[in-house]
């Protein structure tokens, strides 16, 4: 079979992949602009760049068939994309904006098979975050686990804490929906 190469530097998409028993056999990261495009909503930011993310491990592959898996995570309020926190202002920020509410974790898949044929498909998890105080944000902050995070909060942590429900694929709030993504693989004739 050929090889499955995965277009992500996230441990917790490795993990998350181990969980179902697939186990890469290349993990090569694809840097990509990531910057919004005006007007772009999530859903079609996430597929934009899961899709992006695949080619471009695609091209940088050294030629030989190969499966490639592409994901992208966006945490959204309506049209508005939260930012993948790059610091604890960015965290704190976010808390503030998503305490007491209601927001869509969105993540697109990408396949490519060893034939060039791209398959893609998008999650969508509700979650409903509790009302947080002062202190739980700076708590949450001190913690340091929002970072680089996408809403700033990583739920398969102590973020999870904060969660009041979730309605969805769990797995896609921390990164990458399991059922979506070996479906998508075996459509694509992996495993």
């Amino acid at each position: 079979m050929a090889p499955l190469i995965l277009a992500s530097e996230s441990p917790r998409r490795r993990a998350l992949l181990a969980q179902a028993g697939i186990i890469p056999d290349a993990v090569l990261p694809a840097a990509i602009d990531e910057t919004v495009k005006k007007g772009e909503l999530p859903r079609v930011h996430a597929a934009r760049l899961a899709a992006e993310k695949a080619r471009k491990v695609e091209a940088e592959w050294d030629g030989k068939p190969a499966f490639i898996l592409a994901a992208d995570t966006v945490v959204a309020m309506g049209r508005r994309i939260l930012p993948k926190a790059a610091d604890d202002e960015e965290v704190r920020a976010c808390l503030k904006r998503l305490s007491g509410r209601r927001h869509q974790v969105i993540t697109a898949v990408t396949v490519i098979s060893p034939d060039g044929r791209l398959r893609g498909r998008v999650a969508e998890t509700r979650v409903s975050v509790l009302r947080l105080s002062d202190a739980d944000i700076a708590d949450y902050v001190e913690s340091r686990e929002g970072v680089g995070k996408a809403g700033g909060y990583a739920i398969q942590g102590r973020a999870e804490m904060l969660i009041k429900e979730i309605s969805g694929s769990w797995s896609n709030v921390v990164g990458l929906p399991l059922a979506l993504t070996v479906s998508l693989l075996k459509g694509a004739g992996h495993g």
